[in-house]
């Protein structure tokens, strides 16, 4: 990992289908199906559905010989209808139908967690693969570790690594290189740790297999949408991915732009700035910087409070080289700026640049600039980041899978129906799982889980452990409100629009734990109404350069910030790695 500035991992180039991943190529963006595998029409269509959407790798579910063997028809249906997307066999437990699959598939995806392989069985698959010009994924979730590994190593990020390394290294015995690795979590903390020790796991071994990136069970709408962006995005800032997937419970070509933006968003990241004290960083291990617990708003933000600006194409790089050089640990907010109309593309994008900087517990604050957005809209987005990088809970929060053709249910409209009677809760995560596959283990720090047992049947969970097992799912939603009841996590909905309560100790930071050391908010008559963080956008004054006189290490700072195209060329030199192209800007809240 280059910590001064955006360059892409080297990897291998690997060949599914018609797509080719790795090698330098640009990110590739991929789905998967919900539909029934044994459906040959109904999966088809959404495969051409999901490749007109820009998704050329689309996978779909095989959990058994029989779903396998009809990827033969799906196959030749999807190119009767003129598509060439290539297609992913996905295993989870059965060799035969990995095995299967294998002659009909440009790739088979098996999880080491969950797949057998006492006698041979991923050699003989690796042969058949190779026979075929087929490629490999090996996908490790956090939700399914083997018995052998959890009991070792734990749900670790290292047990992740260990359970993927275990496979790459056979294939490596066996001289096969079609290989992608992915390290999927719905905990993005863990899911991020585990992709970067990974790599650096690969590079030791001289390893440089193309990798995967995606957080499982992210959940729907603007939410789900940031979870993605926060996890995918801090990795794709530190060079690591080649193909992604944003799991989303909706239909699956909703993942394609958000995917898509993502890739765009990083296809190009100028700037590099002087790490002088790198021995600061942690990028495996959580260290919070500040004291502080519970990270805030803009609009929470006190007198004083010390802001920093990103103005170059590389904010990820030049906010982390900027708090690292700083020599105090005083609480550190951090801003961007974004002119885009749409509040989906604001919160992708930030939640790309800026999410990180929370997954590392380096900055105590999030101001985001949006001048075409409302104020409403933009601390939404900001809560979302806080809580995607679990550094703060604000709402509940849905750990939800996007469905596939094992899902025993209509997972979309249950979802909305779920988040209807309890969005209103705070500091609860609720799981809502399709089956049982990945559905318990990726849920495991949820606080209830609802899962789908069999058809038309539910099994309720407090924690890890099962409440009420297979019971009708029409009363399901009301027996879970019950659950909840029964355990004293439930308050009624308030009257009135919604309001986002500021910090308080009760908020639950990413550990669980309550939130102290938070910084008083300002009083309301000292918040700008504005919520900006540059000089030209608030002519109050509200935020001001930290040097007396408006010059910095020489260098005089503008009356107001240069155009977005110049931006990157005139600015101050103060809080940052010191680049000569765009260090970040350091700005003093008087207004908050």
């Amino acid at each position: 990992m280059d910590l001064t500035q955006y360059r892409r991992r080297a990897t291998t180039e690997v060949r599914i289908g018609g797509v080719v991943i790795g090698g330098g190529r640009p990110v590739a963006v991929q789905s998967m199906t919900n539909t029934d595998t044994n459906d040959t029409e109904a999966s088809a269509a959404q495969v051409v559905r999901i490749a007109r959407a820009g998704g050329r790798i689309v996978r779909l579910t095989a959990q058994g010989p029989r779903e396998a063997e009809n990827l033969r028809h799906i196959a030749r249906r999807v190119r009767e209808l003129g598509c060439d997307a290539a297609l992913v066999a996905d295993i989870h437990f059965l060799p035969e139908a990995a095995a299967v699959a294998a002659q009909y598939a440009d790739k088979v995806r098996i999880n080491p967690g969950n797949y057998r392989n006492d006698r041979g069985q991923f050699a003989a698959l690796v042969e058949l693969c190779r026979a075929r010009g087929a490629a490999i994924r090996i996908g490790v979730n956090h939700g399914s570790l083997s018995k052998r590994v959890f009991d070792r190593w734990g749900d670790t990020p290292q047990g992740m690594v260990v359970s993927a390394m275990e496979y790459l290294r056979e294939c490596r015995r066996l001289g096969f290189d079609q290989v992608v690795v992915s390290m999927k979590s719905s905990n993005t903390r863990v899911m991020v740790a585990a992709y970067r020790l990974l790599a650096e796991t690969m590079e030791a071994e001289g390893m440089h297999y193309p990798i995967h990136l995606g957080v499982t069970e992210a959940g729907n709408g603007l939410e789900g949408r940031v979870k993605s962006a926060v996890g995918i995005g801090a990795l794709l800032a530190d060079g690591i991915g080649d193909t992604i997937r944003v799991s989303l419970t909706e239909a699956p070509e909703n993942e394609i732009p958000v995917a898509q933006l993502l890739a765009d968003h990083f296809r190009s990241r100028e700037g590099r700035f002087e790490v002088r004290r790198p021995e600061r960083y942690s990028p495996t291990e959580y260290r919070r910087r500040s004291t502080v617990q519970t990270p805030l708003v803009h609009r929470e933000f006190p007198a004083g409070f010390r802001e920093l600006e990103a103005l170059s194409a590389n904010p990820t790089a030049e906010l982390r080289a900027a708090i690292l050089d700083l020599d105090d640990r005083e609480p550190v907010a951090v801003c961007r700026r974004y002119e885009d109309a749409s509040a989906e593309t604001v919160a992708v994008k930030a939640a790309a640049d800026l999410g990180l900087l929370f997954l590392d517990g380096l900055a105590d604050g999030i101001r985001i600039v949006a001048p075409r957005l409302a104020e409403a809209e933009i601390e939404r987005i900001e809560l979302a980041i806080l809580q995607a990088a679990r550094a703060r809970m604000s709402r509940t929060e849905y750990i939800a899978c996007p469905g596939c053709g094992r899902t025993l249910y209509d997972l979309e409209r249950t979802l909305e129906r779920i988040e209807a009677r309890t969005s209103h809760l705070r500091n609860l995560r609720i799981g809502v799982m399709g089956c049982i596959v990945n559905g318990p283990g990726e849920m495991a720090d949820a606080d209830y889980g609802y899962v789908g047992a069999a058809s038309g049947r539910i099994t309720l969970y407090k924690g890890r452990e099962i409440v009420e097992r297979n019971i009708p799912q029409e009363e399901a939603l009301d027996r879970l409100v019950a659950l909840i009841k029964a355990n004293g996590d439930w308050r009624e909905p308030e009257e009135g629009p919604d309001a986002v309560a500021p910090a308080k100790s009760e908020d639950r930071t990413a550990g669980g734990s309550a939130g102290g050391d938070v910084p008083a908010a300002a009083p309301a008559a000292e918040r700008s109404a504005a919520g900006v963080c540059d000089s030209a956008a608030n002519s109050a004054g509200a935020v001001v350069p930290l040097s007396a006189g408006g010059a910095v290490s020489g260098r005089s700072v503008p009356s107001r910030p240069p155009a977005p195209a110049e931006r990157g060329a005139r600015t101050s030199e103060t809080g940052a790695g010191r680049s000569a192209e765009a260090p970040a800007k350091e700005t003093t809240s008087t207004e908050g």
